[in-house]
């Protein structure tokens, strides 16, 4: 019980470690890809004698102790409790959604499997949007804690747009489990592993490619970035929900956007893209589909495996970056349109086609 229990920590702290490392990265890469894509330098000021490491010091250490330092301001009108808890709420969601995205097979240590995942729930795909809708609240109530007209304009912004994105992207994931007939993350990603025609690995966006399109769209509005920022908006409504935040608590809610980025890429790389599936791979080697066979050590495939998710996040993370910095911001009527007019009636067609397949396809 007590070695069980230890796994579910180490396990627990290296997911929340990578997740928090990879969202204080992406903040440097984001400065650094904007940068690069304007044609500036980007931060590069702050050093360590001398050494800036190409705006590292800036975002990764100077800018951290400069938030933390700095007064935590509440206005003289604003909710104390509701203030401080809003920022919490907000990076509370997209740490736990990751309990259960999995991010390898198994690993035999001394004879014991261990599951690489945190929680193995049978019902994980459930787990993943109940916690993901609780980030509506934190841009809710830190807007209307903040006793603010302009933050309040941007919590209403911002909770309308989630929830209408929210419904289009479990639309798109029904298409999945339909598929793959379980709710398990794990389960989804084995299923993954499987071949088309003896050579083409049966991916999620394989199966589902309009699904991928929705899902991913969907996605990229939750983290509220462009083209999605109406929570912001800085042109119309100042800075948005967080324009009375300061110090501390604005770095929540900034770490929070981050973190979320990782999430969606974690969960695009799980459900459409094999998650730590590699190509060929099965657990004791490479079977290719020329009949070439390549035995491997079991470490030596876990770490694969790990890498191969890795890889997948971190091009998804990439890809929401430049995203932002190359399509322009939309306005809050077409957000409103392309969610509800065009978004939710293609994953419900989705949806139809894929039940329609999948009782046609059934044996009588």
């Amino acid at each position: 019980m007590i070695v069980d229990l230890a796994i579910v920590a180490v396990k627990a702290f290296l997911v929340l470690f990578m997740v928090l490392n990879l969202a204080g990265i992406l903040g440097w890469v984001e400065r650094k890809g904007s940068a690069l894509i304007q044609d500036r330098i980007g931060a590069n000021r702050a050093s360590i004698f001398g050494f800036a490491g190409m705006g590292l010091v800036n975002t990764l250490i100077a800018d951290p102790i400069k938030m933390l330092t700095k007064e935590d301001f509440i206005p003289a009108h604003g909710d104390r409790l509701m203030h401080t808890l809003a920022p919490c709420l907000a990076l509370f969601p997209a740490l736990v959604t990751f309990a259960v995205i999995p991010f390898g097979d198994v690993l035999v240590v001394g004879g014991r499997e261990i599951n690489l995942q945190v929680a193995n729930l049978n019902i994980g795909i459930l787990y993943i949007f109940a916690m993901a809708s609780l980030s509506v609240y934190g841009i809710v109530i830190g807007a209307w804690a903040s006793n603010n007209k302009f933050s309040l304009l941007g919590g209403v912004r911002g909770a309308a747009q989630m929830v209408s994105y929210e419904i289009a992207m479990g639309l798109s994931v029904i298409g999945i489990v339909i598929v793959y007939g379980t709710l398990e993350p794990q389960a989804m990603v084995r299923a993954q592993g499987e071949l088309f025609w003896g050579w083409l690995p049966a991916w999620g966006v394989v199966r589902q490619p309009l699904a991928f399109l929705l899902f991913f769209t969907a996605a990229v509005a939750e983290t509220k970035r462009l083209p999605f920022d109406a929570p912001e908006g800085e042109s119309e409504i100042v800075a948005g929900y967080h324009v009375e935040y300061s110090g501390g608590k604005f770095l929540m809610f900034f770490a929070g956007e981050f973190a979320e980025v990782v999430t969606a890429a974690g969960l695009v790389t799980t459900l459409f893209f094999g998650g730590w599936q590699v190509p060929y791979l099965l657990r004791d080697g490479f079977y290719f589909p020329w009949g070439s066979v390549v035995s491997l050590a079991p470490l030596t495939v876990t770490i694969l495996q790990v890498a191969a998710f890795t890889v997948k996040v971190l091009f998804f993370c990439w890809l929401q970056i430049i995203l932002r910095w190359t399509l322009p911001r939309f306005r809050y009527d077409q957000i409103m349109r392309l969610g509800w007019k065009m978004l939710l009636p293609a994953a419900l067609v989705n949806l139809f086609l894929t039940a329609a397949w999948i009782v046609v396809r059934r044996p009588v």
